[in-house]
């Protein structure tokens, strides 16, 4: 009987997480494309009732949201959507660029063969899509290659907290500019072979000038969004 109820315990829990996971994803393309602006309320029972499901998957949604950076609670502990400026964007961006590039040094150094081969290959995977949702996936493959091969817990473990702030600025990226994809791909190859070839410092300046190139993308999505939405839409709730 415990055995069956844990299973159901379980089971409820995974049911739980694939729901928060979709929620997750909608209100970050939502908020990403506009449709949500700052201070505006992110009401839990409303966006239950939208979705079809209990308060629980609603709440374990908006708890990441504001991991990421996109949504932050008032003095009433409601959540509403988080106003990112300009200033936030450069710095987010900038450390983000500091700790991957530290990563893709070590990388360089201490990559086996194998792992070296390996990320060439998600380079041509990455070369042979044009989708760009697609691509977000293969992106965060080779960013992830990248971090694993450094062997550095301590520094891996400060760029997934960024990456988390970072993840929906990056994947907007592919999707509303559709010159990143081939930047990227390009990008994407020069670090690969400065890899391949032990090149610890071109490697740094090479990711540098990557991370820099999607925080550009990134600053311009930012601008079109504080001048569609309007003045208003930047006043924040208690």
């Amino acid at each position: 009987m415990e055995a069956k109820r844990a299973q159901n315990d379980w089971i409820g829990w995974q049911m739980t997480i694939r729901a928060a996971d979709c929620i997750f994803e909608s209100l970050i393309e939502t908020i990403m494309g506009g449709q949500l602006a700052p201070g505006e309320p992110l009401i839990e029972q409303a966006l239950a009732e939208k979705f079809g499901v209990s308060r629980t998957p609603v709440r374990e949604a908006l708890h990441r949201l504001a991991q990421a950076g996109l949504a932050e609670r008032g003095t009433r502990r409601a959540y509403f959507v988080r106003e990112m400026t300009p200033e936030d964007l450069a710095e987010l961006f900038e450390a983000t660029g500091e700790i991957e590039s530290a990563l893709a040094a070590l990388a360089a150094k201490r990559m086996s063969e194998i792992e070296r081969r390996q990320l060439m290959a998600i380079v041509e995977s990455g070369d042979a899509c044009d989708d760009p949702a697609i691509y977000s996936e293969i992106n965060r493959q080779f960013h992830e290659a990248i971090k694993v091969g450094a062997r550095n817990t301590t520094l891996a473990a400060t760029l997934d907290e960024l990456s988390m702030r970072t993840f929906a600025w990056r994947t907007a990226n592919f999707r509303e500019d559709s010159r990143r994809l081939a930047s990227s791909r390009s990008e994407h190859r020069q670090i690969a072979e400065a890899i391949l070839n032990l090149d610890v410092d071109l490697t740094r300046r090479l990711v540098c000038s990557h991370v820099a190139s999607s925080y550009l993308v990134s600053s311009d999505i930012l601008a079109r969004r504080k001048t569609e939405l309007g003045g208003f839409a930047f006043q924040r709730l208690p």
